[in-house]
């Protein structure tokens, strides 16, 4: 029989209903609650020694970066998830995971995805070591095995332009948002071309994904988030859409 998880998380037993507290018991996971302090929580991740810490970001007296920095330097390893009411902001996101978490999320959080997250982590991390670490080659790599997947032939420029879009969108998500002014000049600097060509190239290799590619793999990754009147995504969506999928699968990514 598998080792009982045990998650210490800072969420009181009465917040849970009794369909949620036996999704923990179907995964095997025995929760151990603290309350929002985090103080109060160190002392407890000593005393409790748990396979996985799940906290609140903003608690009293000390806040999940405090508390993450305090567990560097007792070198534990349990793996961290961090949970936000509200507050959602890239930066601190960044911040969040360099400073050892594995995985964000705003709430409410679905119960049956968090548990399905902690098996993951727990049978990646069984050894009491880090969760993989990936590098730029590693999520290249993922980017272009995803876009050979979608149909976007190696052989034409858009194919490149879409690759290096992708994965500046990983790096800085708030560049998808300013896709002319940053994005495509970016892009273009680095290939020796303009803006405007850097947009074409990449809008022709959507619409040769979109006429050539396989319709259950399109599905699989854009589902009905398209609209329907217009069919193909435009150059924004199909690169947000892509880059939002990479960046949930690399939550544990050390930069």
């Amino acid at each position: 029989m598998n080792k009982r998880i045990k998650l210490l998380l800072t969420e009181e037993k009465s917040g849970f209903s009794a369909d949620e507290l036996s999704v923990f018991d179907y995964y095997n996971i025995r929760p151990v609650f603290c309350n929002k302090d985090g103080e109060e929580l160190l002392l407890k991740i000593t005393s409790e020694q748990p396979d996985v810490v799940l906290m609140d970001l903003f608690m009293t007296r000390l806040d999940s970066l405090g508390v993450m920095r305090a567990i560097k330097e007792k070198d534990i390893t349990s793996p961290i998830l961090i949970v936000s009411a509200s507050f959602n902001s890239p930066a601190l996101e960044r911040e969040i995971m360099l400073n050892g978490a594995s995985y964000y999320a705003l709430k409410p959080y679905n119960i049956k995805a968090i548990c399905e997250d902690i098996i993951s982590l727990t049978s990646k991390d069984n050894s009491g070591t880090k969760a993989k670490i990936y590098d730029d080659n590693d999520i290249e790599i993922k980017v272009t095995e995803i876009l050979h997947e979608i149909g976007v032939p190696a052989h034409i420029k858009g194919y490149n332009y879409l690759r290096d879009s992708i994965m500046m969108s990983i790096e800085k998500p708030d560049i998808i948002n300013a896709v002319t002014k940053q994005l495509y000049p970016s892009v273009a600097k680095k290939y020796e071309t303009t803006s405007s060509r850097v947009e074409r190239a990449i809008r022709h290799a959507i619409e040769v994904a979109w006429d050539r590619g396989d319709v259950d793999v399109l599905n699989s990754y854009f589902g009905y988030t398209i609209h329907t009147g217009r069919g193909k995504p435009t150059n924004s969506e199909f690169i947000a859409m892509i880059s939002d999928k990479l960046r949930l699968q690399l939550r544990t990514v050390v930069r």
